[in-house]
Formats: structure tokens, C-alpha cells, sequence
């Protein structure tokens, strides 16, 4: 009789803490936009959305902000990614013009409850360039519900701007004043390209605001061998994070990862040669190492507990 009654007893306990604890991946991916002189160096988007595509499903994002795409990339990416949607708006006319700051998430997994866009400047409901920046920079979100808690949350993803250095800062205050307005005490969820790095001024704007922290100082795992962005060269490191994910309190990382995965791509010789002293029925033969993108994308698992 009592060992019946603690055996439920401990089914309750895990129950409500399953109910109470949300989990799920979140990333930031700057995607590259889609260019003629990409392509006449191998890194064209047709031979990289396909790759793109196969990390996301294999690293099972559920929810994650992407930078540069344009409205065909978008909808390339949609297409190779069954059961995902996307909501974001072009930066330089307001409906499919330009880059967007997407975020793509898992339709069975979250509902949308409502989004929106502004732009990264003093004018914030319409296309235009902010302070020093160079070029137009967009902010789009969602407020979303998880379908199997009821857990909501806010996710806001953004593009700083490269050159504007004026820009950058003001567009972390920007970003701050948005979130305290619009969420609340809600949880809240930032990605994006920041252009900014674990040193700078923006970076600390954010990560000792008190409203985030970056989910890499978050985390009890960190697989960071490399910076964010790689400029296509597989030979090359460096030590910045330019692609962050910050979180609002209450959120805990159990792993946070830059994932460095990279691809081959046929030469004009490629031919396989004798495996040496390995066996014989393996051949190896020249290819081209390459990356999806200019950047890494970077990954969290993380948890919410009320």
C-alpha cells in the first residue's frame, strides 16, 4: 500500500516538473546572401542550401533566428525543411525586398501568437538606415506558445549593422528599450548577427543590461573550438563571437555549441586514389573543403523553469 502510494507520488513529481521545465534548441544562423560571386568561387547557393538544410535537421533545431537570407533562400530553405515555417519581412521594402532576419521554428512543436518588425534606427516602422549604419538593419519577432506546456515566450532575431560603429550601440539600446516594453516579464529570446564580439561595447550593453546574458557564459558545456565566422576559408580561426543567442533570467543552458561542420565539393581532377595501408576497399579522392556559410551557426539547449 505505501510503496503504491510513493510510486505515485514520484509519478506526480516528475509530471509537474516535465510540465514546468521547457526545453528545446534554439540557434542563430547568418545564412549568406545569395550571390554571382559566391557562386564563381564554388560557394553558390544552390550547392549550399541543401547542406544548410541537412545541419539543421541533424542538429534538430526547434526554433532559430537566420540573417541574410533572401526571399528565394528562404523559401529554398522552408521547402528542404519538413514540418518548419518562417515569419520575417524584407528589410529594404517592408514585404520581400531585400534581406530578412527570419525565424524559422517547428509548427507541431510552437504556435505563433503574434509578430512583427522594426527597423534597427530612430525610424523604427519603416525602411530606412540608422545612425552611421551603411545599410537598412531590421529586428523581426514572435511571441509563441509551446504547444505541449503552454510555456510563451518571446523571440526576437536582428542584423547589426557591419560598418556603423555609432549604429551598433545605439541599435543594443534599441533592442533593450523593445524587449522591456514589449515582453515584460516574459521570457525572452534574442538572436542574431550582432557584428559585434565578446569584447566590444554593444556585447556588454546587452550581456550586463540585467534583462540578458549570452547563453555561452550561460552554459555548463561549451563546444566553442572556433569563433562565428569563417569568410568561407576552412583553414582559418579566430577567437570572436559575432553570433550570439541571449536569454532572459530564468533560462539555464546545458549545451551551447558553434558547430564547424563543413562540406567536400568535386574538383576538375577528382579521381580516387589507392588507400595505402588502409583496407582496400577504402579510396580517397580530392575534394574541396568547404563551409555552408561565412559563419557558423550557433547552437543552445536550453530550459525554462518557472
Amino acid at each position: 500500500m505505501y510503496k503504491r502510494i510513493f510510486g505515485l507520488l514520484i509519478l506526480c513529481f516528475f509530471s509537474t516538473a516535465s510540465l514546468n521545465a521547457q526545453q528545446f534548441r534554439v540557434a542563430t544562423y547568418n545564412l549568406r546572401y545569395a550571390n554571382h560571386g559566391d557562386s564563381l568561387h564554388g560557394n553558390g547557393w544552390g550547392q549550399r542550401y541543401p547542406v544548410i538544410a541537412g545541419l539543421i535537421r541533424f542538429h534538430d533545431f526547434d526554433i532559430f533566428g537566420t540573417q541574410e537570407g533572401l526571399y528565394h533562400q528562404l523559401n529554398d530553405l522552408k521547402d528542404s525543411l519538413p514540418g518548419y515555417t518562417y515569419i520575417g519581412i524584407g528589410r529594404d521594402d517592408g514585404i520581400n525586398g531585400g534581406e530578412h532576419s527570419a525565424i524559422f521554428y517547428k509548427t507541431q512543436k510552437f504556435s505563433l501568437l503574434k509578430k512583427g518588425d522594426f527597423w534597427l534606427s530612430t525610424v523604427t516602422d519603416k525602411p530606412n538606415k540608422g545612425w552611421d549604419a551603411v545599410l537598412p538593419r531590421i529586428c523581426s519577432w514572435g511571441k509563441f506558445k509551446e504547444n505541449k506546456t503552454g510555456f510563451v515566450f518571446f523571440f526576437f532575431n536582428l542584423h547589426m549593422d557591419h560598418i556603423g560603429v555609432v549604429a551598433r550601440a545605439e541599435s543594443a539600446k534599441l533592442v533593450l528599450a523593445k524587449i522591456k516594453e514589449m515582453a515584460g516579464k516574459t521570457p525572452v529570446i534574442l538572436t542574431g548577427d550582432f557584428n559585434v564580439d565578446q569584447t566590444s561595447e554593444p556585447y556588454h550593453l546587452l550581456n550586463e543590461s540585467g534583462v540578458l546574458k549570452d547563453s555561452y557564459d550561460l552554459s555548463s558545456f561549451r563546444y566553442a573550438l572556433n569563433g562565428t565566422f569563417n569568410n568561407f576559408k576552412t583553414d582559418r580561426k579566430t577567437s570572436s563571437r559575432i553570433d550570439h543567442i541571449f536569454l532572459s533570467k530564468g533560462f539555464t543552458v546545458s549545451r551551447y555549441g558553434i558547430l564547424t561542420d563543413s562540406y567536400r565539393s568535386a574538383n576538375a581532377d577528382t579521381a580516387a586514389s589507392a588507400s595505402a595501408n588502409f583496407p582496400k576497399e577504402v579510396s580517397l579522392a580530392k575534394f574541396t573543403a568547404r563551409e555552408p556559410s561565412d559563419h557558423f551557426p550557433v547552437m543552445a539547449e536550453i530550459e525554462y523553469k518557472k
